[in-house]
C-alpha cells in the first residue's frame, strides 16, 4: 500500500486556544482509518485543516505525496478529496437531485457524471425515490445519506466523514455503517470522524485516540477495541 495521506506536526489556533498540538498521523490508500476521542478533543478541527477549511499555524499535509497544507478546500475536491462535514448541511431548499448535481461541479465529463448518480442511487436507493423531494424534508438519516451521496458525486479517492450517525436513530446508524464499508469495498479511502467509537473501531482497519488537542495512543482498530484503557474511556455507551 502507498500512503494517500500524511500530516506532520499539526499546530492550529483558534485565537488563543491551542487546538492541534502538533499531531502526526497518516492514511495508507484503501484503508478506512478513525479518529476517535471525547468531544472538544480536536477530532473535527483535524479533518477541517486537512481539508483546506482551517488554517495551519504550522505543520504540513500532504495528499498523494503532494503538499495540500495551503490548498483551498473547492481546488482539493478536484484532487479527488471529499468531504462530509458534521452536521450535514445540505442545501436544504434544493431537491435531493439538485444537492447530488452540486456535488459534481468540478467535473465536465457529462456520461460519467450519470455513471456516478447512478452508483449513487445504487448506494443509497432512498434518494433516488426521493430525488424530487426538497432536501430539507427530509429525515435526519436520509440527509446524512444525501450529504454522504453529494461527496461521491465529486468522484473522490478518499472521503473524509465527520459524525456521520451523530444524532440518527439506531436504525440509521446500522444503515450508514454499512454505507461506509461498501464506499470502502467501491475502493475509496476513509477518514473517518465518529463519537460512537464502538461503531468506528469495529469497520476502521487502524485508529488514532485524539485528547485535549493529542494523539494519545494509535494502532490497530481491533486491537484498540479490546483494549481495557480504551474502553474503560471511549466504549462505555
Amino acid at each position: 500500500m502507498s500512503r494517500i495521506l500524511e500530516v506532520q506536526e499539526l499546530n492550529v489556533y483558534y485565537g488563543m486556544i491551542h487546538a492541534l498540538k502538533g499531531i502526526s498521523f497518516h492514511v495508507e490508500k484503501g484503508e478506512i482509518v478513525t479518529l476517535i476521542g471525547a468531544n472538544g478533543a480536536g477530532k473535527t478541527t483535524t479533518l477541517q485543516t486537512v481539508t483546506g477549511l482551517i488554517p495551519a499555524r504550522s505543520g504540513r499535509v500532504f495528499y498523494n505525496e503532494k503538499e495540500i497544507t495551503r490548498v483551498p478546500g473547492h481546488e482539493l475536491v478536484k484532487r479527488g478529496l471529499a468531504h462530509v462535514p458534521e452536521g450535514r448541511r445540505v442545501f436544504a431548499t434544493l431537491s435531493v437531485y439538485q444537492n447530488l448535481m452540486l456535488g459534481a461541479f468540478t467535473r465536465s465529463d457529462r456520461a460519467e457524471v450519470e455513471e456516478s448518480l447512478r452508483m449513487v442511487y445504487r448506494h443509497f436507493p432512498r434518494l433516488q425515490e426521493r430525488r424530487n423531494q426538497i432536501a430539507g424534508t427530509l429525515s435526519g438519516g436520509e440527509q446524512q445519506m444525501l450529504a454522504m451521496g453529494r461527496a461521491l458525486m465529486s468522484k473522490p479517492e478518499m472521503i473524509v466523514l465527520d459524525e456521520p450517525s451523530m444524532g440518527l436513530s439506531p436504525i440509521y446508524v446500522k444503515e450508514i455503517f454499512e454505507i461506509i464499508r461498501k464506499i470502502h469495498e467501491s475502493g475509496v479511502t476513509v477518514l473517518l470522524v465518529e463519537q460512537n467509537a464502538n461503531k468506528a473501531l469495529a469497520v476502521a482497519d487502524r485508529a488514532y485516540v485524539l485528547e485535549t488537542g493529542r494523539i494519545r495512543l494509535e494502532g490497530n482498530a481491533s486491537a484498540l477495541l479490546a483494549d481495557p484503557k480504551v474502553r474503560a474511556a471511549y466504549l462505555s455507551e
